[in-house]
């Protein structure tokens, strides 16, 4: 007899979802192609705004260049991030 766990769903960076992306923060991982701003900065201003491990995720729009910034929402908030910020969170699909 054998045991069949069931496979995780496997995780993405927030900056790579599409439009109706739904699905949990894992965790915020600030790499370091920050573009000129420290990582503990940006690390920061994303826990301030919302974005902790365990919320639920939904991205509602992409905009019309590059499709950046995205809108997302987070503890039923709106919050607009460009996609290099959005790389710094990693998320799992509910879909």
């Amino acid at each position: 007899m054998t045991d069949t766990m069931p496979s995780a769903a496997p995780c993405i960076r927030l900056g790579e979802a599409n439009r109706g992306f739904c699905g949990r923060i894992n965790a915020i991982h600030v790499g370091e192609e920050t573009h000129g701003e420290a990582a503990p900065e940006i690390e920061s201003r994303l826990l301030e705004l919302g974005f902790v491990e365990g919320v639920e995720i939904k991205v509602l729009h992409e905009g019309p260049i590059g499709r950046d910034p995205i809108a997302v929402r987070v503890n039923d908030t709106t919050v607009a991030l460009r996609r290099r910020e959005a790389m710094a969170i990693v998320v799992t699909s509910s879909n």
